[in-house]
Order: C-alpha cells, then sequence, then structure tokens
C-alpha cells in the first residue's frame, strides 16, 4: 500500500480576476481579536475586522464612511472648512459684542 504526500491542486479554472471578482461582488470579512492578560487581568484588548469589497457593495450594505472624512472627499473637506469658518464667525461676533459692552462700561 503506497501513501502518496504530493499536495492535492485545486483542478478549477478560476483565473486570479475571477476570485477578485467575486470576493468584491460578495464581499468578504476577516475579524480577529487580541487580548493581553496578565495574572487575569486584561490589559490590553485590540479588535480587527477587515471588511474587502467594491464600493458599490459596500454601499449596499451601509457603509460609505469615505463619502464623509474629509481625508477622503474634498466635497466633505469643504464642508469641515465652511463649518469652521461659521462658528469662527459666530466667536468673532461674540468677541466684539463682549468688546463693545466692556467698552461702554468703561
Amino acid at each position: 500500500m503506497q501513501h502518496s504526500s504530493a499536495i492535492p491542486h485545486s483542478t478549477g479554472t478560476d483565473s486570479l480576476a475571477d476570485v477578485l471578482e467575486r470576493v468584491l461582488d460578495r464581499g468578504l470579512v476577516i475579524t480577529g481579536d487580541i487580548r493581553i492578560k496578565l495574572a487575569d487581568i486584561e490589559l490590553l484588548t485590540i479588535n480587527i475586522r477587515l471588511l474587502i469589497a467594491s464600493v458599490d457593495k459596500a454601499k449596499e450594505i451601509g457603509i460609505d464612511w469615505w463619502e464623509t472624512s474629509p481625508f477622503f472627499s474634498s466635497r466633505a473637506r469643504g464642508q469641515e472648512q465652511e463649518k469652521e469658518l461659521t462658528a469662527n464667525a459666530a466667536e468673532i461676533a461674540d468677541l466684539r459684542q463682549r468688546v463693545a459692552r466692556l467698552e461702554g462700561s468703561a
């Protein structure tokens, strides 16, 4: 009786492009937790979540953080700058009123 030590290979004809298209179309989630304990006292916990999907699939499942992140979106960056300018204008108006009151009482 002879045992074969050969590693079995897939006989499928899927190319890397086919596999990648399938993964991006359906999505792939990889999760993991890292916990560091010393004498039954948890010192550190790191939860790792990785999602690989196409933009369309991500939007379909409700993930679209890149559209509102100023780091990734010039539109979001412009909106953030607008908010800062509005907040600065309100702060300047408030300071002018306070100065006017102080000058009026002097």
